[in-house]
């Protein structure tokens, strides 16, 4: 009996410094890994792209992040010429009135000799101005032959000033269809209507 309480003494002995190595060594590993092990590192995460404001455009840049530019300005409203005032003009017999194809207002060969006439006239009177009338036939619409007078008597001018009248002299404007020679709907009258007429007044 007496050996075997001195053997289990002698076990005893022999385990109890072993488990405590292995205590403190576990309690060394957890403090470890709380004081010094490495932890994983945060993700970084991208802030959300900006959505453009009101005023701008986004244009797609280098990569895949994207460039703000601003908006142009809106521009400026464009300032018209004055429309002529045609009651300060006068009709005159010295300068005739030209004549158009239909839809047309390219200046025929008829056209241009008496055109030329006319420039003779104009630079025997240096001191007056003229009012060049554009004139349409009875058909399209009021929009498209008020067009279509303009170009009649902007080429009318164009042509003038070729032969030499300064444009400060030649103002320009159009009545589409809105003042007819005469009204019937005849080919004859319908050709009669597309013209350039001419006013006069002291400059």
């Amino acid at each position: 009996m007496a050996r075997w309480q001195s053997r289990m003494s002698v076990v005893i002995m022999l385990a109890v410094p072993a488990l405590w190595a292995g205590c403190a060594k576990k309690a060394v590993d957890y403090q470890a890994t709380r004081a010094g092990a490495p932890t994983r590192a945060p993700v970084a995460v991208a802030p959300a792209p900006r959505a453009p404001s009101e005023g701008e455009s986004t244009r797609e840049g280098a990569g895949s992040s994207a460039e703000t530019t601003p908006a142009p300005a809106p521009a400026a409203p464009l300032v018209g010429a004055q429309r002529p005032s045609p009651s300060d003009y006068s009709p005159t017999d010295a300068l005739k009135d030209i004549y158009f194809d239909f839809d047309k207002h390219a200046i025929r060969p008829d056209a241009a000799t008496v055109l030329m006439a006319n420039a003779a006239w104009l630079k025997s009177h240096p001191g007056t101005a003229v009012l060049v009338e554009g004139h349409c036939d009875d058909r399209g619409t009021t929009e498209y032959n008020l067009a279509l007078g303009q170009r009649r008597a902007q080429a009318t001018r164009d042509f003038l000033m070729a032969q030499g009248i300064p444009g400060s002299r030649l103002a320009t404007i159009s009545y589409g269809k809105e003042k007819l020679s005469c009204s019937d709907t005849s080919e004859e009258c319908r050709a009669n209507n597309r013209r350039a007429h001419f006013l006069v007044k002291p400059s």
